[in-house]
């Protein structure tokens, strides 16, 4: 069985994607590409090989477009994540207000490196470019939230309410 058959998106994923597609010209359906795989990873939490695949075969297009969109673009999971994923803005404003001692003091806290995940697998921590947040630095961006004027005090708050969470 090849792995585009293993793959099968739901009919509700699939109207989406039909509707993604619409909103361009004939021929011109890779221009879905971003929503889709966002509405994708949604779905299974990252791009695996085979769900890349799967979103070239609708799309028409070569694999190898969408693996570069994937590469390109940190907000695209090559592997599966925790259920928080931590982005830790990388870039001038954020380093100089102490984003990397944040980090630093984060990834000791979780006992992981950048880009590992919890052996519970509730977090995953990483580094990213900017977020445009620069006015709020040093912050990190968790699923859709921005978390701004980062301490070690709120790492300390935002770990164990999201702990408690799941408890």
């Amino acid at each position: 069985m090849s792995t585009l058959q293993e793959i099968q998106f739901s009919d509700a994923i699939m109207s989406r994607i039909h509707e993604y597609i619409a909103r361009y010209p004939e021929g011109k359906q890779k221009s879905a590409i971003l929503p889709i795989l966002h509405l994708v990873q949604d779905e299974y939490g990252w791009m695996s090989e085979p769900v890349m695949n799967k979103v070239a075969e609708i799309l028409s297009i070569k694999p190898i477009e969408v693996y570069e969109v994937v590469t390109f673009y940190t907000m695209y999971n090559l592997k599966p994540v925790g259920k928080y994923k931590l982005e830790f803005c990388g870039t001038s404003c954020c380093m100089l207000r102490g984003a990397e001692n944040i980090m630093d003091y984060t990834l000791n806290k979780l006992g992981i490196k950048e880009g590992e995940t919890t052996a519970d697998g509730l977090f995953t921590v990483t580094r990213v470019e900017c977020l445009g947040a620069c006015g709020y630095a040093p912050m990190m961006q968790v699923g859709e939230d921005y978390i701004e004027h980062l301490t070690t005090e709120s790492i300390d708050e935002f770990i164990e309410s999201r702990r408690n969470t799941v408890k």
